[in-house]
């Protein structure tokens, strides 16, 4: 199996997962520095403000990534570091931090892909209710215009947002994310206002010749646990609700009468954050789709039960034994193809670029003093493979960024899961490549999928 030549591999990271530095050149405080500092928020009491230290060593890691040969990294610009107070005042010394990294990545042939909201909206918006605000789309919009007027001449690929549904699910209706709201209402605005924020910031950006924008959707397959009509029609509604409630929109087609009959009974009331001309502004501002893959939703029918689970549905899982990572999600690479075959056939055979991708697997340095992580060269291997199987039937795929560059600092999860190419020690920051990283630089090397075990070469 071979991939085209200009085909983009590359890895990816987040601003807060990976930078630290919290408190230097002027950054203003982000929603997730606020929910890092509650008791219990984040699995073993951690926060951010080391991670990786990438704001300082970030030349180590262009580095890296040009010594895996890859031709692309997607990273993201902190919110926090630009808007400091949110709206108004726009800090320099994080856009001229941006301006150098981007530079020294063109300096040496690694193509940016550039994020503007990869979850760290700045603490001050809260006071008008954060995403659940409609101010907040005003607010993206003035961040937007800030980056692009200082790297919409060197940026190609653009991503405005990254996983409305993860924003809207675990940030505002389950609060186990920041910025830690319980509360559905506020969870179906806030999903509506990150998509609206896509539509301000696209039009912003497609001002500037030779840009390209899209959205990044976490979408996941939804299948029935049994052949029963019931499960089928309970996997129909779930892909409503994770996937179609996005894409539609984005695509032109509105938000799906059949979700938002399920919101409004959920609520009791009609979706009016949704108003006139809304979906207008939504539809079809988009270059690309931006697709973070990593597993399936099998799903069975169940009745509401209250607030917590006010859908009639619930993912119930594989049955049997199946491939799993570390953090239980099951490996479906079949999966990873059909949806990409889906997207083809079904939303205007749209180019997509695979934003994410990966999995935890917590292998760590042996005797040798390298990380035999055999797992996460696996899921590589099928993962890649499916995807090339899926542009033979047509997909237009352009570029494919592994989840990720970097072990680092996982959102409400701490430390503990480790998804990166590269293994990070957070006590001395000290990166090492892992063998998953090795059988990936053959991959962007050859342009082709390498035989299993991966050739272990001398490297770094």
């Amino acid at each position: 199996m071979s991939f085209p030549a200009d085909f983009l591999w590359g890895a990816a990271t987040s601003a807060f997962q990976i930078e630290g530095s919290l408190d230097v050149d002027g950054r203003g405080p982000s929603v997730w520095d606020a929910f890092a500092a509650q008791p219990g928020a984040v699995e073993g009491g951690g926060d951010a403000s080391r991670a990786c230290d990438s704001y300082r060593r970030w030349p180590e890691d262009i580095d890296l990534i040009a010594d895996l040969g890859l031709g692309a990294y997607r990273f993201s610009v902190a919110w926090s570091r630009i808007v400091p107070e949110g709206r108004g005042r726009i800090e320099m010394r994080g856009l001229d931090h941006y301006e150098r990294f981007v530079d020294t990545l063109l300096d040496r042939g690694i193509v940016p892909i550039l994020t503007l909201n990869h979850w760290d909206m700045p603490q001050a918006l809260m006071a008008d209710g954060g995403w659940a605000g409609r101010a907040s789309v005003d607010a993206f919009a003035e961040f937007t215009s800030a980056v692009a007027d200082r790297l919409a001449d060197r940026v190609p690929w653009w991503i405005t947002q990254n996983e409305p549904w993860i924003i809207a699910l675990l940030g505002y209706r389950l609060g186990l994310h920041a910025p830690g709201v319980r509360d559905l209402r506020a969870s179906v605005a806030a999903g509506h206002h990150v998509l609206l924020a896509h539509g301000a910031g696209a039009d912003i950006l497609r001002s500037y010749p030779q840009v390209k924008v899209g959205p990044a959707l976490n979408l996941l397959p939804c299948v029935p646990a049994t052949p029963d009509d019931a499960d089928a029609a309970a996997a129909w509604a779930s892909d409503g609700y994770c996937n179609r409630w996005f894409l539609d929109p984005l695509f032109g087609r509105g938000y799906p009468d059949d979700m938002r009959e399920h919101y409004e009974r959920a609520l009791g009331a009609p979706l009016d954050m949704i108003r006139p001309g809304d979906e207008d502004a939504i539809a079809d501002r988009l270059d690309f789709l931006g697709v973070n893959y990593y597993t399936r939703r099998v799903m069975a029918a169940a009745e509401p039960e209250g607030p917590q689970q006010p859908f009639p549905w619930r993912v119930v899982g594989p049955a049997g034994d199946v491939p799993r990572t570390d953090d239980g999600n099951e490996i479906a690479p079949a999966a990873f193809r059909d949806l990409l075959i889906r997207l083809h056939r079904e939303y205007d055979g749209i180019p997509v670029i695979v934003t994410e991708n990966g999995g935890v697997f917590g292998d760590t340095p042996t005797h040798d003093g390298r990380i035999h992580d055999v797992r996460r060269v696996a899921l590589l291997r099928d993962h890649v493979t499916a995807m090339g199987e899926a542009m033979a039937a047509g997909a237009d795929v352009r570029g494919y960024m592994h989840w990720s560059l970097l072990d680092n600092f996982e959102w409400a999860l701490g430390y503990r899961p480790r998804f990166g190419l590269v293994h990070v020690d957070y006590t001395t920051g000290t990166r090492t490549v892992k063998d998953s990283g090795r059988f990936y630089a053959e991959i962007a090397r050859t342009g082709t999928v390498p035989p299993d075990p991966a050739p272990i070469t001398p490297f770094g």
